[in-house]
């Protein structure tokens, strides 16, 4: 959205939150209030696009650091525990958004270089197995440690 919502024709205002409303990463509150705002007045959803909707989508990212929280502590990852528990403490909306955009990855990071550690550590572990995660240690990416971790140490 470019235009400020105060500019924009009484179209474009629906248009956008349609375009809010059909997006599959938009949240259960997010679209609970876009839909009670496209039920009333074109004020109603002028309002849900400046006001609205960021209240919705604390809410939303709420329910996301949560459900994050849960699934660290089945997989035992405690950076993610730590960081998305430290998130919640704080409450804010912006430091929520925050973990969600990028302290869970990099949370997660930390986890997956300790389970490719412990790996490593294994003295069953086979030298094909350690030269895939000494590999994945040495790229130093959130990306190539969750590659090991998922397929690489199944692949040689």
């Amino acid at each position: 959205m470019t235009t400020p919502v105060d500019e924009m024709s009484d179209d474009d205002v629906r248009i956008t939150i349609l375009h809010i409303i059909g997006d599959p990463s938009t949240g259960y509150a997010v679209e609970a209030a876009a839909q009670k705002a496209m039920n009333g007045t074109i004020e109603d959803q002028r309002n849900f696009l400046t006001t609205d909707r960021w209240p919705a989508q604390a809410e939303d990212d709420r329910v996301a650091v949560f459900t994050t929280l849960h699934y660290a502590s089945v997989y035992n990852d405690r950076g993610v525990t730590k960081a998305a528990q430290q998130a919640l403490n704080d409450g804010t909306p912006t430091v929520l958004r925050a973990f969600l955009e990028t302290g869970c990855r990099l949370a997660q990071f930390e986890d997956d270089r300790v389970a490719i550690f412990r790996i490593l550590a294994n003295p069953t572990t086979t030298a094909a197995v350690r030269a895939a995660a000494q590999q994945a240690l040495n790229e130093d990416t959130p990306e190539a440690a969750r590659y090991f971790l998922e397929h690489g140490q199944f692949e040689v």
